[in-house]
């Protein structure tokens, strides 16, 4: 009953221009990891103990991370800059697999303004502004993605997943500028934020597409999706 609940009022925010309704363009074999809150799909064809992937966006949920480590043995590498998720890590006893970065993903290296949410029993900051908490922002260090690269010496990255809190469409916007072109890319897209809105995120899916990506997964909200290279 909660679920056919959540998709009538998942249509009527599509009705209302408020919410996005995308299909699939591509078929693919996928397999889900982590929790209900936390799981995203991904296509396993070619995973194994040497593959790179990189987490942004840890918060108090790490499922999808361990459970790559267990399936796979490989090494996650996560990041989040946020003071409450980096305290978070600390007191998991993770094994040395996962591997936590303190800083998070931006356009530009640097350091920008994070934004608390209001309840602070949440842990999700964000670089949009939220005015309701504006005297409570931080400021946190953020690399590009060419930056973290060279940085942690790969040439390559199998899996992206980000769940950047709305710094996902310059991320897009600056991946298309460059050479990297992970395998597969995860975004959870926050258009549902009222400073975003759902042309941001067609615009994004549609850059994506340009560059060679499939979409493969589309969550049942219908903001997390997941995309491939085609061809791989």
């Amino acid at each position: 009953m909660r679920s056919v609940v959540r998709k009538l009022r998942r249509l009527a925010r599509i009705c209302l221009g408020t919410d996005i309704a995308i299909k699939p363009d591509v078929t693919r074999t996928k397999t889900r990891f982590g929790s209900t809150y936390g799981g995203w799909d991904v296509v396993i064809d070619d995973l194994d103990r040497n593959s790179i992937v990189y987490s942004f966006g840890v918060g108090e949920d790490a499922t999808f991370d361990t459970a790559l480590i267990d399936r796979f043995g490989l090494i996650i590498h996560a990041f989040d800059p946020t003071p409450k998720s980096i305290q978070w890590v600390k007191k998991q006893g993770f094994s040395d697999h996962f591997v936590m970065h303190e800083y998070g993903l931006a356009a530009r290296d640097g350091t920008i303004s994070f934004h608390p949410p209001e309840n602070p029993d949440h842990v999700s900051h964000t670089l949009l502004e939220r005015p309701e908490t504006c005297d409570r922002a931080i400021t946190v260090p953020v690399k590009r993605l060419s930056t973290i690269l060279g940085d942690l010496g790969h040439d390559r990255i199998d899996v992206l997943k980000m769940d950047i809190e709305g710094a996902e469409y310059e991320v897009v916007d600056d991946l298309r500028e460059s050479e990297i072109r992970p395998r597969q890319i995860l975004v959870e897209f926050h258009h549902r934020f009222p400073n975003v809105g759902t042309q941001q995120t067609l615009d994004a899916v549609a850059t994506l597409r340009a560059m060679g990506y499939g979409l493969f997964s589309v969550s049942t909200s219908g903001e997390e999706f997941g995309f491939i290279l085609t061809g791989s």
